[in-house]
This record gives structure tokens, sequence and C-alpha cells, in this order.
């Protein structure tokens, strides 16, 4: 009956929500990028592993000393972007995440541009608690033709003994434009539906550019069960702002020094960003 499909609808929303609030806590969390130089198959790579992983370390170790709620591990820097990513740059992630493993006191999730599916295998190799991805949709994009596979990639993570993991759908791609003409809040409603994801995220045009904020008003209205994410451009000025309305973001390049995506991670920039979070949350806001 319809009130059975409700019902059981609404049991996995609170399953999806109980999974992130699991692994996140009581916070609108403040994910970190640790993004990754160029790797192996790159048009970029330096050819030096070490100092790939040296890099991760000194990010990781900021980002940390900072009191950011998770971090993330990215390949930001594999330019050009693929949707089948290099075997060898998943495994170089592999390889780095599990030098810098014991090194990680908070949650980890990983991402692999633009690759639903390594991302997963990555998680998995890892023990990442999440994962980040765009895993729905129909894109026209910088690289061509986009349409992900929400539900190959699940079917995968349940597969390789990973159901604990979260999946943190990015509904608006950067890069790209959407071929689905239905409004933003609309996609999200019909992802929550279909594609069971464990949070939604608001990106703006390309990293570093900020997600709108009557975006994401408008997403968090329209799904009220499931966590709604800022992903790009969340910066000093805007985080009170943006944890006022999300139910917390990502942030990479605001954290960097000059606040540009391809620097090091800057302790002072992480720090402040990070008291301005604390100040959010002591004034009432949840955050």
């Amino acid at each position: 009956s319809m009130l059975t499909c409700q019902l059981s609808q609404g049991g996995a929303h609170k399953g999806m929500t109980e999974r992130f609030r699991r692994i996140f806590g009581p916070h609108k969390p403040v994910i970190a990028m640790v993004h990754l130089a160029a790797l192996p198959g790159a048009p970029l790579h330096g050819g030096d592993l070490e100092a790939i992983v040296e890099a991760a370390w000194a990010d990781l170790h900021a980002l940390q000393a900072a009191g950011v709620d998770a971090v993330m591990f990215g390949n930001e820097n594999d330019r050009p972007y693929e949707f089948e990513v290099d075997r060898a740059s998943t495994a170089t992630m592999a390889y780095v995440i599990g030098r810098l493993r014991r090194e990680i006191t908070v949650p980890f999730g990983v991402d692999v541009l633009w690759d639903p599916m390594s991302t997963v295998a990555l998680a998995a190799a890892t023990g990442a608690a999440f994962m980040r991805e765009i895993f729905t949709g129909s894109y026209a994009s910088d690289m061509g033709p986009w349409t992900p596979d929400a539900g190959r990639a699940m079917r995968y993570r349940n597969r390789l003994g990973r159901a604990d993991c979260a999946m943190l759908f990015n509904i608006s791609a950067e890069f790209a434009d959407s071929l689905d003409r239905r409004p933003l809040p609309d996609r999200a409603r019909s992802a929550v539906f279909s594609s069971i994801p464990d949070a939604v995220l608001v990106s703006g045009q390309i990293t570093g550019e900020a997600a709108r904020m009557e975006d994401l008003e408008a997403v968090k209205r329209a799904v009220r069960d499931v966590p709604v994410l800022a992903n790009t451009g969340v910066r000093h000025d805007t985080v009170a702002d943006v944890l006022r309305i999300a139910d917390g973001c990502i942030v990479g390049s605001a954290l960097k020094i000059d606040g540009h995506t391809w620097n090091p991670v800057d302790p002072d920039r992480a720090r402040a960003f990070m008291a301005l979070v604390r100040q959010t949350r002591e004034g009432g806001a949840h955050a």
C-alpha cells in the first residue's frame, strides 16, 4: 500500500541519516580536502611518488591541527579529467592513503574524479568512512557526455562489503551543465527517492566557486530528511551563513596559501576558518 511504501521510504531515510551521524557526530561537519599532487598517468605528474606522500602528509597534519571534523582525499590535479580513471592513479591514491593511515585521527573520505566505480574501489581498499562523487544525472561537460550509474556504484560498494561507507552525492556537477532540465531542488528530491544517498552536495560551476545560497536553501527545503552540504567555494567570510542553512560543508581552496586551489594548506588560514566555525557553533546555530 501507499502508506507502507511511505513508511519504508521514511525508514530508508532514517538509516541514511543515521549513517551520516554515526560518522560525523552531532555537529554540522567541516570536511577539508587533501588534494593530492598529479598522480602517475596524469599529464601534470612530476614523477616523484615520495613528494606526493610528503605534500599530503603536510596538508593532513595542518588540517587536523586546525580541528577539522573530517578530511577527504581527492585527485583534483589529475587534469584533464577522465570518466574512467587510470588504474595507476587509483592504486597510487590507495598507496598514499595507506602510508598516511596511522596519522589520520578524524574520519576520512575519498573521491576519484570523475569515476564512481574507482571511488568505491578506493574506499573499500583504504577503509574510508565516506565517499563523494557524481553518482546520478546526465550532463554535458568539459569531458563529454556524462552519465554516471548510481545503482552500479552502490551495488559494487555492497559487494565489496562496505555497506557502512556513506555515499555523498554531488548533484550539481562542476565543469558541466545538467541535460536534465528539472530545477535543481526537483533533481535533488528525485535523486534522494531513486538512489538513496547519505547526503546531497550542492556545488558551484567549478572547483573553488561558491554554491549559490539560494540553491542550498531550495535543495534543503526539497529534501528535508537527508543532509545537504555545500560542496565548493565556502570561504571564511561565508562559512557562518553557509552553516546556518546547510548541514555541513566541504572546503578546499579557502584553506590553501593565498586561497589558491593548487597551493599547500596554510595552517593559519585553516585555524582561522575553524575558529569561525566554532564561533558559529557556540552561537547556538548547531553548526
